[in-house]
This record gives structure tokens, C-alpha cells and sequence, in this order.
């Protein structure tokens, strides 16, 4: 009887350590994950978003299809105009817009 008593005894008092050694690998890999994966693609969007709405006539442009152009003419938040050649425009959609190649003049034809 004495031996099973202490027993209980060394088991009800490693039961709260036990399980915050569990859950620590846990957390562990939660704020592994959120400062090299979730974080930078959060700021990642963020720049992204600022660089949309930043947009405007005359800038040279890069869409993520591979179309190099300039924009003629921004219709509403979620479409621009663009030049991709003499006499040629496509419309597309903002948001596809990867890169700023260069601010241009606010003169176009």
C-alpha cells in the first residue's frame, strides 16, 4: 500500500509539466511557421496593395501574365487601361499588375 501511494503521489505531481512539455513543440513550430511563412507574406501583400493603389497614367508596368506596357487609363478600382504597343490597348484587371517599371510623365496621347 505505501508503494502505490507514492506512486500516485510522483504521477498527479508531473501531470501539469507533462503537458506543457507536450503542447511547448507545438508552439514551437506555430512561431516558426508565423514569423518565416505568414509574416513576410502578409508584408508581402501589404507592399503589393500600396503599389496598386498607388497607380497611375503614364506608368510603366509589368502584369504577372508577362505584358509589358503603359498605362493609358485607370477605369475604376479594379481595372486599368494599357498600352502595349502603337494603336494597342488591353484592359486588365489591377490587381495582376506585379511590378512598377518606372513612373511616367502623366501626358499621354
Amino acid at each position: 500500500m505505501f508503494i502505490s501511494q507514492a506512486f500516485a503521489q510522483v504521477e498527479s505531481s508531473s501531470g501539469g509539466s507533462s503537458f506543457l512539455i507536450q503542447i511547448a513543440p507545438l508552439v514551437l513550430i506555430f512561431a516558426v511557421f508565423y514569423f518565416l511563412l505568414i509574416r513576410p507574406q502578409q508584408k508581402k501583400m501589404k507592399q503589393h496593395k500600396a503599389m496598386v493603389s498607388s497607380l497611375s497614367n503614364g506608368d510603366k508596368i509589368v502584369t504577372a501574365g508577362g505584358l509589358m506596357g503603359t498605362i493609358f487609363k485607370l477605369d475604376d478600382e479594379r481595372i486599368a487601361t494599357v498600352i502595349i504597343s502603337e494603336n494597342v490597348k488591353v484592359k486588365v484587371v489591377r490587381s495582376t499588375i506585379s511590378e512598377v517599371l518606372g513612373k511616367g510623365s502623366n501626358n499621354t496621347k
